[in-house]
């Protein structure tokens, strides 16, 4: 079994017909044929059931080896990034967490200074609140988070970035206008 028939499998899967599976493999569709027959052999099971020349099903015990096969070539992605990764760090796509009360303001200003000083990172921005955003990141999708302090968490190491006085405004006048906190 190879990754190359894992992912012929999961292309049938996904389009459900064997001739836009080879498009979107780029391969012909003969290729891709022969891939899922030697599959289908080594394994001693049936993936897809062929009903027609358009229609393909996938059989019960097929569902769950593509969900198993998209899982092993999700892996094989990472470890290819994770390669990369380690020859520039500043290749890989930065995951980034930012709360929606700093978004607005911060990201016009970080986005331009990142793209200019690491221009082959792609940045993938996600807005959340709190506790979304550092759920993702405990679980590792996402690299780093933008939050208000105070925050904590185990295995996690947080370093301010800037401070921001909070003031109050209001009307001329008003009782609480000269008191001082």
């Amino acid at each position: 079994m190879t990754l190359t028939e894992l992912r012929y499998m999961v292309a049938v899967a996904r389009e459900r017909h064997f001739g836009r599976a080879a498009e979107a493999c780029f391969v012909s569709q003969p290729t891709l044929s022969v891939g899922i027959k030697r599959l289908e052999e080594e394994l001693d099971v049936q993936v897809f059931e062929r009903a027609s020349r358009t229609e393909v099903r996938i059989t019960p015990l097929g569902e769950k080896l593509v969900a198993q096969a998209q899982r092993v070539l999700d892996e094989v992605d990472c470890l290819k990034r994770m390669a990369s990764a380690a020859k520039d760090p500043l290749v890989g796509p930065l995951r980034l967490g930012v709360i929606y009360t700093i978004g607005p303001y911060l990201l016009p200003r970080l986005i331009p200074a990142l793209h200019a000083a690491a221009p082959e990172m792609p940045l993938l921005i996600e807005e959340g609140y709190t506790s979304t955003l550092s759920d993702k990141l405990a679980r590792g999708e996402l690299d780093a988070v933008i939050l208000s302090l105070p925050f904590a968490a185990n295995g996690v190491d947080v370093t301010p970035v800037y401070r921001e006085p909070f003031v109050v405004a209001m009307p001329e006048g008003h009782p609480l206008a000269n008191s001082r906190p």
